[in-house]
């Protein structure tokens, strides 16, 4: 009887894994045609390689030229196909002419993967209203218009795959990043609000919420206050290798939900202790975060309302300390030129 009772378990958790298995190896990428916004440099280029690298079709979308050149250099030879658009994810005009070229070109989109975002760190006294605006329409206003736009199109098609690229930051709001929280949190809620109703039409939709990735976006983040000890503790952080994720590792993991079709996907053993704490115990989560905010710097003077790219902020840190963030914004095209979105 004992051996029965644990045995039923043991059968369960089996079939669970060779069902799993099963649903991410049967959903090949190398027919798909995937729309990646920001998808010139960090993460969303490092995805980008590895839908490549199995033969897609890859369309990336993003504000810069110069970085949309460098990516399509970086992708060629690795397989597959690419086209780059350029695009300002802030004018909704933009996003529908984008959504019509990749249509007239390959009758289809498969994949769509939000990944376009912005990063401002400071003390919310140095925060303007146009900065919550920006990172709004950003994060989640742009979203809603490319999912929009697109799913008319993967239900001709018969189905599709959706993944929102979110944040820790849109499950437990973090001090210094309000803006950043605030809309990751709009996106959270919309991913999750449209899984159920898409579903239906085989729309699958993956809501991501990483922890700190090692992406190398440290130095095109846009910091506020005292800039350079702002800088400081957010570049050291992205880098240190016990709660963050290499952009590598964390990309297998995301194109392997999107197959599956996986309604949630955390990053990070530290974002999810975040998370299930939070739901556990608010009030215990809110207190921390009290106090993790006294050890963050203080307000700035006028000068804090100055918004500065991380690539021209003082270091006060040495190199040792976010030698790996360092090394990823090197490999994945975020150190050539710092701008505030991707």
């Amino acid at each position: 009887m004992k051996l029965r009772v644990l045995f039923l378990p043991g059968l369960l958790f089996a079939g669970w894994l060779i069902s799993r298995f099963v649903r991410t190896a049967s959903y090949s990428l190398g027919d798909k045609v995937t729309l990646i916004t920001g998808g010139s440099r960090g993460l969303g280029l490092v995805l980008a390689r590895h839908i490549c690298a199995e033969g897609g079709t890859v369309v990336i979308v993003a504000r810069d030229a110069d970085e949309l050149v460098r990516a399509k250099a970086d992708l060629k030879g690795r397989g597959g196909s690419v086209l780059t658009i350029q695009c300002d994810l802030l004018d909704a005009r933009q996003i529908d002419a984008v959504v019509r070229q990749v249509v007239n070109q390959f009758g289809k989109i498969d994949i769509l993967i939000n990944c376009a975002g912005i990063i401002e760190v400071g003390p919310l006294e140095h925060m303007a209203k146009e900065d919550f605006e920006r990172t709004m329409r950003l994060h989640f206003w742009a979203p809603y218009e490319l999912v929009s736009k697109v799913v008319p199109e993967m239900r001709r098609s018969g189905g599709g795959r959706i993944v929102n690229i979110s944040s820790i930051g849109g499950k437990v709001a973090v001090p210094h990043l309000t803006p950043y929280s605030v809309s990751k949190f709009a996106l959270t809620g919309f991913s999750d609000a449209i899984r159920a109703e898409l579903a239906r039409d085989n729309i699958q939709v993956t809501t991501v919420a990483p922890g700190l990735m090692r992406t190398g976006s440290h130095v095109n983040a846009r910091f506020k206050g005292d800039h350079d000890a702002e800088f400081a503790w957010f570049a050291t952080a992205t880098g240190a290798p016990l709660i963050s994720i290499n952009a590598n590792r964390a990309a297998k993991k995301i194109l392997a939900a999107c197959r599956r079709g996986q309604p949630s996907l955390t990053l990070t053993l530290a974002a999810r202790t975040a998370i299930v704490g939070n739901a556990f115990f608010p009030n215990l989560t809110g207190y921390m975060m009290k106090i993790i905010n006294r050890f963050l710097p203080g307000t700035a003077g006028q000068t804090g309302d100055e918004s500065r790219a991380g690539a021209h902020i003082h270091r006060l840190t040495p190199r040792w300390m976010t030698c790996l963030a360092d090394h990823a914004t090197q490999k994945n095209n975020e150190d050539v030129k710092a701008s505030a979105t991707r």
